[in-house]
């Protein structure tokens, strides 16, 4: 039986180990918050920038093969993950702390690392390009694939059966206010992006008024003339009588108002959320999931098993094995 406790690697690839605690703390706040500060990732850049330094300086020195796997794996690690992932961010296809994740763990981990566990090699899979960030990207986007699963499921179980099922919960309005997400509802019906909840809790924060109060009085809150003289910070939205009006529940004034963009909401898809939670007890909601979640899990699988998905083509045949 193989001692798992005594575990041999590069130096420099025991060091990487240190920023994995420090990955998991940023998935679990964004969990939690969908907030991650951006002095998280400098350590890891810097701390990456040396190791890679180093590495680099052995790999050429040794040459051959070892400094061709080496170059090609950074290559495209540094050159291709980067730009496109800082391409992705700028179309809006990742958060920014998201982004900023993935581009550190690529100057971090650019290729393979490697741990003698025993007598077992870690990770156990790798791939011909040999870039473990790539590699970290395919087994998040794996794992996060089994989420909408998992949320169906979950939905079957309770009873919720719904067109949204596979992306949304049902959850009562009194909550959303704790909330991450957007709703998936409208007075109109079923949406694919209502409003998002942070926007809401902005907007309350700007009135200086509380979901509580808003479902209580929505005629008064329609009311442009409700709107508070001088309207409070409306923060970030972090967790922590009816009548025709030019300007109902002062959606216009306030979003005019802000400084900045409440998560791309509208007046109207503002109006319609607000019509929404005053009207229903329960709503869908689509809670998302922060990618650095997956990512995390990517990077856990990745450091102990390898890449899922090569592993997959490689048992179907798609491609050879190394």
């Amino acid at each position: 039986m193989p001692d798992l406790g005594v575990i041999a690697a590069p130096w420099t690839d025991l060091f990487r180990l240190l920023a994995v605690p420090l990955y998991g703390w940023a998935a679990l706040r964004d969990v939690r918050t969908r907030r991650v500060p951006n002095a998280a990732w400098l350590p890891v850049v810097v701390l990456g920038a040396v190791l890679l330094l180093v590495d680099a300086i052995v790999a050429w020195t040794a040459g051959g093969y070892l400094w061709f796997q080496f170059a090609v794996g950074t290559a495209v690690s540094l050159a291709l993950v980067i730009p496109l992932v800082y391409g992705l961010w700028l179309l809006g296809g990742f958060g920014g702390a998201d982004a900023k994740a993935v581009m550190a763990l690529a100057v971090l981990v650019p290729v393979f690392p490697q741990y003698q566990v025993g007598t077992t090699l870690l990770p156990v899979v790798d791939t011909t390009i040999g870039s473990f960030v790539l590699t970290v990207l395919t087994n998040a986007v794996v794992l996060g694939l089994l989420y909408p699963l998992s949320l169906a499921v979950l939905n079957l179980l309770r009873g919720d059966l719904s067109l949204v099922m596979a992306v949304g919960k049902r959850c009562s309005v009194d909550t959303i206010g704790q909330r991450h997400g957007r709703l998936l509802e409208s007075p109109q019906g079923l949406v694919r992006q209502g409003l998002d909840l942070d926007a809401l809790r902005m907007y309350l924060r700007w009135r200086g008024t509380d979901l509580a109060t808003l479902r209580a009085n929505p005629d008064r809150m329609r009311d442009p003339a409700s709107l508070p003289e001088a309207p409070n910070p409306p923060t970030d939205g972090a967790v922590a009588d009816g009548g025709t009006y030019d300007d109902p529940w002062g959606a216009n004034a306030f979003l005019e108002a802000i400084d900045g963009d409440a998560y791309g909401t509208d007046p109207a898809t503002l109006r319609d959320g607000l019509e929404t939670i005053v009207s229903r007890e329960t709503v869908w909601i689509s809670p998302g999931i922060p990618f650095l979640l997956p990512l995390f899990g990517g990077l856990i699988v990745g450091l102990t098993f390898g890449d899922v998905l090569y592993a997959v083509l490689t048992a179907v045949g798609v491609v050879p094995p190394t």
